[in-house]
């Protein structure tokens, strides 16, 4: 999957309504947008020296009739407006057919491929995430690694556009991807088979009682309902939460709308994100309406290098609002809006139309969301230790037993196993859950009694 977040901008910032996401069963509006003072333009005129003209000609002339190899007219034609939006910023394309077809799979979350997010950096293809229970997540691609060869065929400048296109395939198909783990200086080959990736974007559990864990992978159409969907179903039946974690790690974003959606969930009041470019169409502010799916519950937000764009959207906004407390790592920095603009039925150009900024009024560009509590990339095994005979005063000989002790009550079930397994499978995980469960016990007034209702 190419590196396509926050596209689709077109529809959001024209209409911005229009892919806005609801619920069933009397979920809560879409968060409105408002228009925004639009970013201050040039007043000096910028006019096309005919020079530069005369260039293009020369050089389009003698390209298509001294390159060592013939080539057509329209092909030279599609290179030079993919090199004059790939010069603007890495997000900006030119969208034929087929990519029209990926974007419109990237915000569904059907196609055939690998699932992994990519983005094209000095020539290489750059691992921003891979996506849940995907052939790649299950190989051990991590952000930022590096895809150095393609079915043995070395990645370069010259050939990135079609490196990038082998990613995806006919599910069942075979490729080698030759991978250069980020701190590694040995590439090493990764076979894999492309699957027809149905990707779920929201998965919801207990991860104990009363405390719900909440991963979203990547943010498209049907994001915010399906969070409404879930959470509220795990809440009909487990009871009210005390807390949640919301899981944004190597979540490499997605739509607009869906971000705004998710953040709206979670919030009663308040800005969530604004935009400002040089149109006046891509000056908004979205503001949250009154309805938090957890009624106040105390949130915790796990993020990494690879939580990227629509979810710094989600990120900033419940931070700024102190709704919930970011743990984990700087975030990836991407802080600017896409929008599609048709140019027919077949073809669009996707260019770079404004910058988002937090309720703070924060750009996070190329800075990302610094974590309120940092926590490095680290795994933790479980200390040896030899048995110990004596470990607690119920082991002494002829001691006194409790008197309101129920007989049989196991003593030694203090639940730091259950912790010792969390941290050796998922370390910030466990952290993030001890963190949470100390802003649960400092809460004060009652948890949410029902579940959530949206109006």
């Amino acid at each position: 999957m190419r590196f396509s977040t926050l596209s689709l901008a077109a529809l959001l910032l024209a209409a911005p309504l229009a892919q806005a996401q609801t619920a069933p069963n009397g979920a809560k509006h879409p968060a409105t947008p408002t228009a925004t003072a639009p970013a201050p333009a040039s007043s000096a005129p910028d006019r096309l020296d005919l020079d530069d003209v005369r260039n293009f000609s020369r050089v389009y002339e003698i390209v298509r009739q001294a390159y060592v190899e013939p080539v057509d007219n329209k092909t030279l034609m599609k290179a030079a407006i993919s090199g004059m939006l790939s010069g603007l910023d890495p997000h900006s394309e030119y969208l034929d057919k087929d990519g029209l077809a990926e974007l419109n799979e990237d915000t569904t979350g059907q196609y055939g491929g690998l699932g992994i997010e990519v983005l094209q950096v000095d020539g290489t293809l750059r691992i921003v995430a891979p996506i849940d229970d995907t052939p790649a997540a299950r190989a051990g691609i991590k952000p930022g690694d590096t895809i150095v060869k393609i079915n043995g065929k070395p990645v370069d400048a010259e050939n990135i556009d079609e490196m990038f296109k082998e990613l995806r395939g006919d599910p069942g198909s075979k490729i080698t991807l030759t991978i250069l783990h980020e701190k590694s200086d040995k590439p090493i080959d990764m076979p894999l088979v492309r699957e027809r990736i149905s990707v779920t974007s929201v998965k919801t559990r207990e991860i104990e009682p009363g405390y719900a864990y909440i991963r979203i992978s990547q943010f498209q159409d049907d994001t915010a309902a399906d969070l409404e969907k879930k959470l509220g179903e795990l809440i009909r039946k487990n009871g009210a939460q005390k807390g949640a974690i919301l899981d944004l790690r190597s979540n490499p974003g997605g739509l607009l709308t869906a971000a705004v959606g998710v953040s709206d969930d979670f919030l009663d009041s308040g800005t969530i994100v604004t935009t400002r470019g040089r149109l006046q169409d891509s000056n908004l502010s979205f503001e949250a309406h009154a309805g938090d799916l957890l009624h106040g519950a105390p949130m915790v937000v796990l993020v990494d290098n690879g939580t990227a764009s629509a979810a710094e959207i989600v990120s900033g906004a419940l931070k700024d609002n102190r709704r919930a407390l970011i743990i984990g790592r700087r975030t990836f920095g991407k802080g600017v809006v896409q929008t599609v603009l048709p140019l027919d039925a077949d073809h669009a150009v996707k260019i770079t139309t404004a910058r988002y900024y937090t309720p703070k009024g924060t750009s996070i560009q190329a800075e990302g969301i610094k974590p309120d509590i940092a926590l490095a990339d680290l795994s933790v095994n479980k200390a040896d230790s030899p048995p110990t005979l004596i470990s607690s005063e119920a082991d002494l000989p002829n001691h006194l037993a409790n008197e309101d002790g129920a007989a049989g009550h196991d003593i030694d079930n203090d639940g730091s196993a259950e912790n010792a397994k969390l941290a050796t499978q998922d370390y910030a995980l466990s952290q993030a859950l001890n963190v949470l469960k100390g802003l649960a016990l400092n809460r004060t007034g009652p948890a949410a009694v029902a579940a959530p209702s949206k109006h």
